[in-house]
């Protein structure tokens, strides 16, 4: 089996996520080259071919998909695999059509030959596995470990002509507020706090530790917070030293973005929540009556 994997370069570097992809291949045991359009000034370290597209067109979904074509057909993979991100979305079902393949969504395990992929709002999950003799895939970032990597990839430049048909006028990054990646306490709101009221449970704590507050996709969704401030796969990706979930049950979704935490402290009613898994402290209450104590202790302290 050959996989062709699809790399991202945001701000002149390859991503992080992107060496997930390696981790994926590795999870299979097989060979893998990788595609990348832009410009950056560290490119991953493996032994196999790299394919590279200009620089000036990491956001042109149209030069994109021809320039990964061009891949494929030097390449012949059995998969193309892209992350399950915004970029993913977009290109993953473009290639897929191209190539008169299926697309797996959101592969987050390996079982028996086929993809494991969440349904239900992450609530299960199910095993498929492609009718076609080629598959494109996208994985959930975080749910395959990047591999150590070593060696000097064979870099080769391929280029495609633009779509007369569509002209790309060009990317506006959008206006972000609170940048999380920079904090150093953050506490974060889930659906479990039960209301746009109780949100506030989590500011007060947040600001009593000297922090800021986020949240889970459930509680930007529902409109009790700006989507400025989500963690997770969809949202920003944080590394601070203290990471408080309040309510939140542990999608590997918002797994994804607070995985580099330092100590993490989960509040949840539910021992077996999926978030217990990487607490350094499980708290079992009702955040309604702990996180007010909690402050007050520390308002008491300081």
């Amino acid at each position: 089996m050959k996989l062709l994997l699809v790399g991202e370069i945001r701000d002149g570097r390859v991503t992080a996520e992107s060496a997930e992809l390696f981790g994926f291949a590795a999870r299979l045991g097989v060979e893998a080259s990788m595609v990348l359009v832009g410009d950056a000034g560290d490119l991953p370290v493996f032994d196999g071919r790299l394919y590279r597209g200009d620089a000036g067109h990491e956001f042109d979904m149209t030069y994109n998909k021809h320039i990964v074509l061009a891949a494929v057909e030097r390449e012949q993979p059995d998969a193309v695999v892209f992350l399950h991100s915004s970029f993913g979305w977009e290109l993953a079902p473009r290639v897929a059509f191209a190539m008169q393949s299926a697309q797996l969504s959101g592969v987050v395990g390996l079982d028996d030959g086929g993809y494991v992929v969440e349904s239900c709002n992450g609530k299960m999950r199910r095993t498929v596995r492609p009718l076609t003799g080629r598959a494109v895939l996208t994985i959930q970032p975080g749910a395959f470990a990047a591999s150590p990597m070593a060696g000097t990839p064979e870099v080769v430049a391929i280029d495609a002509e633009p779509d007369a048909a569509v002209e790309f006028l060009g990317c506006i990054q959008p206006e972000r507020g609170v940048d999380l990646s920079r904090t150093s306490v953050i506490v974060s709101a889930g659906r479990g706090v039960g209301s746009a009221d109780r949100v506030e449970l989590a500011r007060a704590l947040a600001d009593a530790l000297g922090g800021e507050v986020g949240a889970s996709r459930p509680v930007v969704d529902a409109g009790w917070l700006e989507r400025a401030r989500q963690v997770g796969s969809s949202g920003q990706n944080v590394s601070p030293a203290l990471y408080v979930a309040c309510g939140i049950s542990g999608a590997i979704q918002h797994l994804a973005g607070m995985k580099g935490s330092g100590f993490v402290i989960a509040v949840n009613t539910d021992r077996d929540a999926p978030i217990a898994s990487v607490a350094d402290v499980l708290v079992v209450a009702d955040v309604a009556e702990f996180l007010p104590a909690l402050t007050a202790a520390i308002q008491a302290r300081t």
